[in-house]
């Protein structure tokens, strides 16, 4: 009998929430229009297609003809829609609750604008925790689609993923589509007639037709990854692809939902905790992540990586919360949100506040990999400015004290809070007294929203100043590639011992400032809205009282007059347009430049950061002049388009010598926003 294989072809679009609509709209342009134009061509090459709900509402505004093209191809059963969380959270690390809203709000939002209701679902990131299950069964979704890695691991052989598994969960089933990994690696990096044979390959010989090839991933890689559009578009890959499928007397086209209802299952599994491999990697410690590398390597070299590979595990995605501390207290900050809103009564909880809870539970910004956004603060900012808008609607609405305290990052030390209708700022309890959050429900931002710098996997690539090498025949993936968008030098390599926070103190013994003391503070007075520490330390006893008002925040440091040297108070500010154009410094009047340039000032009483993007300033004021260098704090990251610097913060450096006459100083700093 003639074989026959199914091809089932899906891709996935998607944009973070916050993302520059320029990145937007030039994605659009080089490859969700050139897509769905060209496949509007083909209508019968069947396939499906997963657009998170906010990248729709952004191509619905501001390209509303190929949403109709879209449309038109759903309308004629040629596309099939597949659902998800909304705004692209990973389910695995968002409540039960909040899975199904987010699953239901998609479902709703492409039902009302494609006339159909979706029946399978894409998984962010393809992070698998059996837990999802019941979430993903009880919003009506009947199927996934996850690795075929997933399945390896639990003992499947790649000849046997040529279907649909059922696995379950508190009694609700759940279909299962493994992903061809070999498929992955080849769309569309390798030549498309070498990939339509591939295809062929896995044809079914007894001809019954229930073999499928198995592909779903993300559609950036036909367009937006380097090279791809010239040899997608210009060069025809895509259309060469098609065609040949088209063309082909083994391959059919069809629909995710069709294959699930017409072909029974291969039977029931149970699938590990896990992502797909590169995750996996990047999910590690440096350290770890560099040895699981080293692994796969030995093993490659070897020729038994592909036998052994199912049992070579790295991490899982929920690592990244316990790698970075930033992205552990953004989650838990969004978990407490989560809550409050929860139990809010339900005449006053509304649409608006759901919403911008969906919005903080976007994934791009709470992990870092090849991809992933945690190293990028305007979508970090995003999360904040959700966070933000919702907490002060929950304060409205359910009033909170203006003072409390717990462990909120179960890191073993509490954080204070202190709020008032304007202003909330938190206070680590771990002996620096220092502030890691400083937020303005005015603007929803947080002043503290940075990044320390710390080992990464990828750095060894860094210095070693690796170049990547294209593919012998076709392009070279993302993977395969190390690009510099930067010049990288040993010092930005530099490691932080902790996080970048608000009014961290050194103590200098000497005026040449060789020695130092790192005061470990004490609470010693506890106020609605102000708080006192203090250090016993050299030659005295110094205090920092915290006290917040409608502005902003003021911190007043009180000592020994016995005491010499000098106190060194580092301020890690996050400021929106980092060192861009549209930030700057006023100081006596004058604007002496940006925020990406390094400044020191002397005789310092008052100096103003203005920032466009933000639409307000922070003003620092102090009550005696003080030395102030002011410099911008840069990360060094990995994307697919390269290594590259990317500016956090303004750092400022405070000096104040101890002098014999006084007893105290006053710093202040106060939030404006543009009328």
């Amino acid at each position: 009998m003639q074989p026959v294989i199914k091809l089932l072809f899906g891709v996935h679009a998607h944009q973070p929430v916050g993302n520059f609509p320029e990145v937007i709209h030039d994605a659009h342009t080089r490859c969700y229009r050139p897509f769905i134009q060209t496949l509007y061509e083909y209508p019968q090459f069947q396939f499906a297609v997963h657009i998170s709900g906010w990248l729709l509402e952004f191509l619905l505004q501001y390209h509303p003809n190929d949403m109709v093209l879209l449309r038109e191809m759903v309308t004629r059963g040629q596309v099939e829609v597949f659902g998800g969380g909304d705004t692209e959270p990973v389910l695995a690390a968002i409540p039960h609750r909040d899975r199904v809203g987010q699953l239901l709000a998609l479902s709703n939002r492409l039902e009302g604008q494609f006339a159909q209701r979706p029946t399978g679902a894409w998984l962010t990131e393809r992070v698998w925790e059996a837990t999802v299950v019941p979430a993903l069964a009880d919003a009506g979704l009947r199927y996934v689609t996850v690795d075929d890695y997933h399945f390896l691991c639990t003992g499947r052989t790649s000849p046997e993923l040529n279907g649909y598994y059922t696995t379950e969960e508190d009694g609700r089933r759940l279909g299962l589509f493994p992903i061809s990994e070999q498929l992955r690696y080849r769309i569309p990096f390798a030549p498309a007639e070498e990939v339509v044979r591939y295809i062929e390959s896995l044809a079914d010989g007894n001809g019954n037709g229930n073999a499928a090839a198995i592909y779903f991933d993300d559609i950036e890689k036909l367009g937006i990854w380097p090279e791809t559009y010239d040899w997608v578009y210009t060069r025809g890959w895509l259309k060469q692809f098609i065609e040949g499928v088209l063309n082909s007397s083994v391959i059919r086209t069809g629909h995710y939902a069709t294959y699930h209802r017409d072909t029974q299952t291969l039977g029931i599994v149970y699938l590990p905790t896990t992502s797909y491999i590169e995750m996996n990697e990047w999910s590690l410690p440096a350290f770890a992540a560099n040895l699981y590398a080293d692994l796969v390597s030995e093993r490659k070299l070897n020729d038994q990586y592909e036998q052994n590979k199912a049992f070579i595990r790295g991490g899982t995605w929920k690592n990244f919360l316990s790698r970075y501390p930033e992205s552990n207290w953004m989650h838990k900050r969004m978990l407490r949100l989560s809550d409050r809103l929860a139990r809010l009564p339900a005449d006053l909880a509304t649409t608006r506040m759901r919403d911008l809870l969906y919005q903080a539970q976007a994934n791009d910004a709470y992990w870092h990999g090849l991809f992933g956004g945690l190293y990028l603060p305007h979508l970090r900012r995003a999360l904040y400015n959700a966070m933000i808008e919702l907490e002060a609607d929950l304060d409205r609405s359910a009033p909170r004290p203006q003072h409390s305290r717990e462990d909120l990052d179960c890191d073993g030390h509490e954080e204070l809070f202190l709020h008032n209708s304007t202003i909330q700022t938190v206070i680590s309890l771990d002996g620096t007294a220092s502030i890691r959050e400083l937020d303005s429900y005015g603007l929803k931002h947080n002043f503290v929203d940075t990044l320390r710098r710390q080992a990464e996997h990828y750095r060894r690539k860094v210095q070693a100043g690796e170049a990547g090498i294209a593919a012998s025949s076709g392009i070279a993936s993302a993977h395969d590639r190390v690009n510099f968008k930067s010049v990288i030098i040993a010092s930005d390599l530099n490691l932080d011992e902790r996080g970048k926070t608000l009014f961290v103190d050194k103590l200098y013994p000497s005026q040449v400032g060789h020695e130092t003391t790192d005061p470990v503070y004490g609470l010693v007075k506890e106020g609605n809205l102000n708080l006192i520490f203090r250090a016993e330390t050299y030659g005295g006893t110094l205090s920092k009282e915290f006290q917040l008002n409608k502005n902003g925040l003021a911190v007043n440091y009180s000592f020994d007059k016995t005491m010499r040297g000098f106190l060194e108070i580092e301020m890690n500010i996050a400021m929106p347009s980092c060192d861009g154009p549209a930030g700057r410094y006023w100081y006596n009047g004058e604007c002496p430049g940006g925020f990406g340039q390094l400044h020191s000032f002397t005789g310092l009483t008052e100096l103003t950061l203005e920032d466009d993007v933000l639409g307000g300033a922070l003003m620092l004021r102090s009550g005696r002049p003080v030395a102030v260098v002011a410099r911008p704090f840069f990360t060094v990251s990995q994307s697919e388009a390269g290594f590259e610097k990317i500016m956090q913060a303004v750092t400022m450096l405070i000096h104040y010598p101890f002098p014999r006459q006084s007893d105290s100083l006053q710093l202040a700093l106060e939030i404006t926003a543009r009328s």
